[in-house]
């Protein structure tokens, strides 16, 4: 423990954002990060108590207390060697993830919480243009061959703690860059693909062949999922060509708006205005990209992807823009006795929401109308809960004006078709039905064959991706060497 009264002392200090003006010009990341000194008294406040909560409420179980004290020491190179032992990639979640360790702090219960992620991408950065992030290529190659199908983070993670201990491993990815949602879900201003590059080219160095542009199976021919893919291949020839096939693709149907009007010009998934604008920031020429600009957008959908065409609408130069959320509106503040050190449900508005955006909450679509095959608005109607239902509100109809309507309710399942081509069982819910037992862990119905992220979980958090494609490396490890020296 660095400072005993240093929660005492010091407040918590949160990140910077550069002006709204300045940062809706481009797509670039506006945080402004804790300089060396601001790191080492947020570090101080951490109490290092009894029993740190908020160990168990991060998915990777990062040993937050110890790297704070090392950044309170100022032994920033020892910080990241413990960030690095359960968190392959802290520049991903220093930047998206949204911190359940922080809830879970027990300076949480009547005060501010330690600010981890802020401390967690200051350690990365550090580490960075230290230059203290360097491959960690296997001394000994084992002779088996794995395939991760999926390079988003679980895919990542697995293949990355497989290529380190001796494993031969290649990454298929469908679309044309590495990266899965990482890529193509996640906005530029928030985590700049740079990130996601380096990560590629230190992989690449430790042992892993990527191979974008390939689909393995076939999408349906009426599926909405973004997919650039030159090639593909038959789940038959990837169980031939390698020892373990590791699924690790995201849950990227998205829930759909069943109203009458859906059919109209205008009215579009999230994924598919996300993905476009990515694209285009990575120097693609698109021939129709869907853009906002001068249009009244509204975004259905109250969570991050919907934040997310919030940020994006204004960067394109919106007229207006307004984010519908079923549920009614949640308190400002949470009741920490009672939630403590579970994630609360309370207000949470996003930099995005502040760059401008009308909320509204408690409200629900009931029909699209349009001019012409052109969708010109929506009418809504207010709702509340009665006894676990929704009830519509009477008298509360509007119309509302609409040039663009962006889908962004999450999602509800992967891909059927590739677990369906490899044969793979389905839990309820459509995806992949594979337990988490330490022992056999991740294995699915068919042989050789594991899956992890969100394939498996359905539509989580990076955080919970990492922590299971770290998971499912040791299980793949296991079943191919009979033992593993991974951690779990």
């Amino acid at each position: 423990m660095g400072k005993v009264t240093g929660f005492m002392e010091f407040e918590r200090l949160e990140e910077g954002y550069k002006p709204v003006g300045e940062r809706l010009k481009n797509y670039k990341e506006f945080v402004i990060g804790l300089n060396d000194e601001q790191a080492k008294l947020q570090a101080s406040r951490c109490m290092d108590c009894g029993t740190p909560f908020c160990n168990s409420g991060c998915p990777v179980n990062n040993v937050i207390p110890d790297f704070n004290d090392l950044v309170y020491q100022g032994d920033w190179h020892n910080a990241i060697t413990v960030l690095h032992s359960t968190n392959n990639f802290p520049e991903f979640t220093g930047r998206i993830c949204p911190a359940p360790c922080e809830a879970a702090c027990t300076l949480n219960v009547n005060d501010d919480a330690v600010g981890i992620k802020s401390i967690e991408h200051a350690i990365i950065d550090r580490a960075w243009s230290e230059g203290w992030v360097t491959p960690q290529i296997s001394k000994h190659k084992t002779g088996k061959k794995v395939a991760v199908v999926g390079s988003g983070p679980a895919g990542l993670a697995a293949a990355q703690q497989l290529a380190r201990v001796g494993h031969d491993v290649t990454v298929f990815e469908k679309n044309d860059r590495v990266g899965g949602l990482l890529r193509y879900g996640i906005p530029d201003f928030k985590m700049e693909k740079t990130h996601i590059d380096r990560r590629v080219e230190q992989m690449q160095k430790e042992g892993v062949t990527f191979r974008t542009g390939v689909m393995v199976g076939d999408l349906p021919k009426d599926s909405k999922v973004t997919n650039w893919a030159r090639e593909t291949i038959s789940p038959k020839q990837l169980q031939q060509d390698f020892d373990a096939v590791v699924l690790t693709g995201g849950a990227e149907q998205s829930r759909d708006l069943p109203v009458p009007g859906r059919e109209l010009d205008g009215v579009h998934f999230a994924m598919e205005f996300l993905p476009q604008q990515n694209k285009v920031n990575a120097g693609d020429k698109l021939k129709s990209q869907l853009r906002a600009d001068g249009k009244h957008v509204i975004v259905i959908g109250g969570g991050d992807t919907g934040s997310d065409c919030v940020g994006t609408s204004n960067r394109h130069g919106a007229a207006s823009v307004t984010q519908f959320e079923l549920m009614p509106q949640p308190p400002v503040e949470e009741n920490r006795p009672m939630t403590w050190p579970y994630w609360p449900v309370k207000l949470r508005t996003s930099s995005s929401h502040e760059e401008g955006c009308e909320r509204e909450f408690a409200i629900s679509t009931k029909e699209l109308i349009g001019d012409k095959g052109k969708v010109t608005g929506l009418k809504t109607v207010r709702v509340e809960w009665k006894d676990g239902k929704m009830v519509e509100v009477p008298g509360t109809e509007q119309t509302l004006k609409a040039d663009l309507v962006l889908l962004a309710m999450g999602f509800v399942s992967p891909v059927g078709s590739v677990l369906e081509s490899f044969g793979i069982e389905k839990d309820a819910r459509g995806n992949a039905k594979a337990s988490t037992d330490f022992s056999g862990g991740y294995a699915t119905n068919v042989p050789k064959v594991f899956a992890a992220g969100d394939i498996r979980r359905g539509q989580s958090l990076v955080v919970w991706a990492i922590r299971e494609g770290r998971q499912a490396a040791r299980a793949v490890d296991e079943f191919l060497m009979g033992y593993s020296d991974l951690p779990r």
